[in-house]
C-alpha cells in the first residue's frame, strides 16, 4: 500500500487573540527607575488580567493541538501532517466535535466582551488605557479554527510548462525529498515508543525507595493505548515497528495496577521484557 493510499494530509491551525499589550511608557519608567539600558526590559499588560474567559480559550485551543500531534505524523514545517486514513472518520469526528466547542467558548467571549471592557480599569489599575482595547468585531477576527484536508501528492504528478529536463529535475528533486519526509515521519512512532518504554523500565526498576513510589492506572493504559494507535500511525507497514508493538501488547495483556504494585515478581517480569524490546531494536 502506498503513502498516498494509507494516508492523507490535515492541516488544523486554531489562532486566538493574545490579549498583550506592549506598554512604552511603564517600559521607559521601568528602565530608568532601574537604571538599565532602553532595551533591558519589556512591561506587557494583561489586558484580560482579572477574567479567564480569553486563557480558557487559549488552554482548550494548546489541548486541541497535542491532539492532532498525538494522531498525525510530521510531513511539513508548521504545515499539513499526515493522518493515517484508517483514522479518518474518527479524527475528522472528533475534530468537528472540538471546532464545535472552541466556536461556542468564542461566541461567549463575544458576549462577554463589553461587559469586560466595563471593569478592566480595576484590574488592570494605573496601568488600564481604555485605547488598548479593539472593537469586538477586530478582537473576533483574532480566533479561528481552520481544518483542512488534501491528498499525499503522488511523486510523479507535474503539470508544469518548463522543458523536460528541467521538469525531469524538479521531479527527482521531489521524489528524494518524498522519500526523506517518509523517513522523518516514521521516526515518530519509533520516538514515542522508545519514549514510552523507557519510562516504563525506569519506574519498574526496583530501590530502596520503592514505598515513596505512586502507581497510577495510567502507567497501564498509556501503555495499551499507545499499541492501539501504533497500529495506525504505521503508516509503510514497518514489520519491525509493528513487531515492537506486539511485544509490548504481549507484555502488559491481563495485567494490572494492583498486580504491579502488590506483586514484587510482576514488576520484574515486566521490566525484563519491558527492556527485552528497548534492546532488540536499533531505536
Amino acid at each position: 500500500m502506498s503513502i498516498s493510499s494509507s494516508s492523507v494530509l490535515v492541516e488544523l491551525n486554531i489562532s486566538v487573540w493574545t490579549a498583550n499589550k506592549l506598554d512604552k511608557d511603564a517600559t521607559n519608567k521601568l528602565t530608568a527607575d532601574n537604571g538599565a539600558a532602553v532595551d533591558a526590559a519589556q512591561v506587557r499588560k494583561n489586558l484580560m488580567a482579572g477574567t479567564t474567559l480569553r486563557k480558557d480559550i487559549a488552554d482548550y485551543a494548546a489541548g486541541c493541538r497535542l491532539w492532532h500531534n498525538a494522531r498525525t505524523l510530521p510531513w511539513a514545517d508548521r504545515g499539513p501532517r499526515l493522518l493515517p486514513t484508517s483514522l479518518f472518520m474518527q479524527y475528522k469526528q472528533e475534530a468537528n466535535s472540538r471546532r464545535d466547542t472552541f466556536m461556542r467558548m468564542t461566541d461567549k467571549f463575544r458576549t462577554e466582551y463589553p461587559k469586560l471592557l466595563e471593569t478592566r480599569a480595576m484590574a488592570m489599575g494605573d496601568l488600564h488605557n481604555p485605547a488598548d482595547y479593539p472593537h469586538v468585531d477586530e478582537v473576533m477576527s483574532k480566533f479561528g479554527f481552520r481544518l483542512v484536508f488534501s491528498p499525499v501528492p503522488e511523486s510523479g504528478d507535474f503539470r508544469l510548462d518548463i522543458p523536460q529536463q528541467d521538469l525531469e529535475e524538479i521531479r527527482q528533486e521531489y521524489d528524494t525529498n518524498f522519500v526523506t519526509r517518509i523517513e522523518e515521519a516514521m521516526r515518530t512512532p519509533w520516538e514515542k515508543l522508545h519514549e514510552m518504554l523507557s519510562g516504563m523500565s525506569a519506574k519498574l526498576t526496583e530501590s530502596d525507595d520503592d514505598t515513596k513510589k505512586r502507581w497510577h492506572d495510567t502507567f497501564v493504559t498509556n501503555a495499551q493505548d499507545m499499541c492501539g494507535m501504533l497500529t495506525h500511525l504505521n503508516i509503510t507497514g514497518d514489520p519491525k515497528l509493528e513487531a515492537a508493538r506486539r511485544q509490548l501488547e504481549q507484555a502488559i495483556i491481563n495485567i494490572d495496577i494492583d498486580d504491579i504494585k502488590e506483586e514484587v515478581g510482576v514488576r520484574v517480569d515486566l521490566k525484563q521484557k519491558v527492556d527485552d524490546i528497548l534492546k532488540g531494536y536499533d531505536w
